[in-house]
């Protein structure tokens, strides 16, 4: 089955059937996508608690002494959960493809939510010593195996729901509901630090925003559990059209579009991981402001990414989609190292307007990519091939993003090192788009 955009009959008639479909789209969707937005949301809000709370983190799981080597293990740590990103994108996508969506996208969040609530109750270094690192890695490692499944199954269900014309700005909910999750645990991480301060924080209260992933999770798998599964699906598997072995056969039969995900992620992966994990421990560490402050830029970023993200998308629904994500790339080669130095003045609102220009190029990006990259493969090939790509990017790219800024600034002494990073993803993706063709105005492959 194929999703066709509406036909026009002769005298600029549009078929009647095609609105029809369309229409049933649009009524579904007001089930999938909470659905998809809820367990989006308790992913994101799960693996992105340990980035924004890196700091409190490197104090209780690490020995004491130098704080720049305790943050080079804390994104060490944070690294490893995405080294299983790919296993579980190869086991949880072949799955989606044979069995379905739904039920694939239930099992991922209440894998990744019971990891997280286990995350807030771990004794620290002060406790059991080394050992505390050591479950910590394995929290992470379970985390990762799980987020694999997430990104790329919600990408194919609302891709596949969503009406011909209005890809763009369904898919790019994916990613509203994604820094949604950021901006909550940003922002309760936030209030905490105001309301108890940073002794408390430090101590006892960051636990509880990883205690609150097991309620959660268990919201998300209620919905999930709600659906059907979506009509490409349902038609693939009606047709006989349900491949056996989906990894083998994409790589066999699409390795080219896989090889284009993955530099479409790359810039995608660097971006959403050094605004997400690296900013709130670079403003603190490396550019001086207080906790309170860092912690309020980082929401304010946020706040500009989940405002303009379906603007973008709609926007690539309207004029394709490799406008608007080269805009976005080129935003950041040219204005990422003149952004880190207005972080530098000092000024809570300097800070505030870098993070938001960052943030526009974001959005951009993530407004019109991921409808992008479903429309790269076919329905039968789409779950898994997403996992696979869109996990190897981030993997290499987005794990070490952390880590690599860090290390940066420390190798030069040039505190502005990190833009190098992402300019340096930005170029290569940069130079994916203008290499893609179009697909925005082409029906989904059946």
């Amino acid at each position: 089955m194929e999703t066709t955009a509406p036909s026009t009959a002769p005298g600029g008639a549009v078929d009647a059937q095609s609105i029809e479909n369309d229409e049933q789209r649009k009524h579904a969707l007001k089930k999938v996508i909470p659905a998809a937005g809820i367990g989006h949301f308790v992913e994101w809000f799960d693996f992105g608690l340990y980035g924004t709370l890196a700091t409190v983190i490197s104090l209780n799981f690490f020995q004491k002494g130098d704080t720049q080597a305790a943050m080079l293990s804390t994104f060490a740590v944070f690294a490893a959960g995405f080294v299983m990103r790919p296993l579980g994108g190869l086991f949880w996508g072949s799955l989606g493809d044979r069995f379905g969506r739904k039920n694939i996208l239930a099992i991922v969040v209440l894998s990744t939510s019971g990891a997280t609530f286990l995350m807030g109750v771990l004794p620290t270094w002060k406790t059991i010593g080394i050992w505390a690192a050591v479950l910590l890695v394995l929290m992470r490692l379970i985390q990762g195996f799980a987020a694999g499944g997430e990104s790329s199954g919600a990408t194919a269900l609302l891709t596949e729901y969503a009406p011909s014309h209005r890809r763009g700005l369904y898919s790019s909910l994916i990613d509203v509901f994604g820094f949604v999750a950021f901006l909550v645990g940003a922002g309760l991480v936030f209030l905490m630090s105001w309301l108890f301060g940073t002794d408390a924080l430090n101590s006892w209260a960051w636990r509880i925003p990883f205690l609150l992933a097991l309620p959660l999770g268990w919201v998300g798998i209620y919905l999930r559990e709600k659906l059907e599964d979506t009509p490409e699906f349902r038609a693939a598997k009606e047709s006989g059209k349900i491949e056996k072995n989906p990894i083998r056969t994409s790589l066999r039969t699409s390795w080219r579009a896989l090889l284009f995900c993955v530099g479409f992620v790359i810039v995608k992966s660097v971006g959403h991981w050094m605004l997400q994990t690296f900013m709130p421990s670079y403003l603190q560490t490396d550019l001086g402001y207080n906790q309170l402050t860092s912690y309020g830029v980082t929401v304010i970023g946020f706040v500009v990414i989940v405002a303009l993200c379906m603007p973008f998308g709609l926007l690539s629904d309207k004029i394709g989609r490799r406008p608007v994500m080269i805009a976005g790339c080129v935003g950041f080669v040219v204005l990422s190292y003149p952004t880190l130095m207005l972080m530098n003045a000092g000024s809570f609102w300097a800070a505030t307007a870098a993070m938001a220009l960052l943030g526009i190029f974001m959005a951009a990006i993530d407004g019109a990519i991921n409808a992008a990259m479903a429309e790269l493969f076919p329905t039968n090939l789409r779950y898994g091939s997403l996992s696979l790509s869109y996990n190897i990017a981030v993997a290499i790219f987005g794990g070490l993003t952390p880590y690599l800024s860090t290390a940066l600034i420390t190798w030069t002494g040039n505190k502005f090192a990190p833009a190098f990073l992402l300019m340096g993803a930005a170029l290569i993706s940069g130079i994916t788009f203008v290499m893609a063709k179009e697909t925005a105005f082409k029906p989904l492959k059946g």
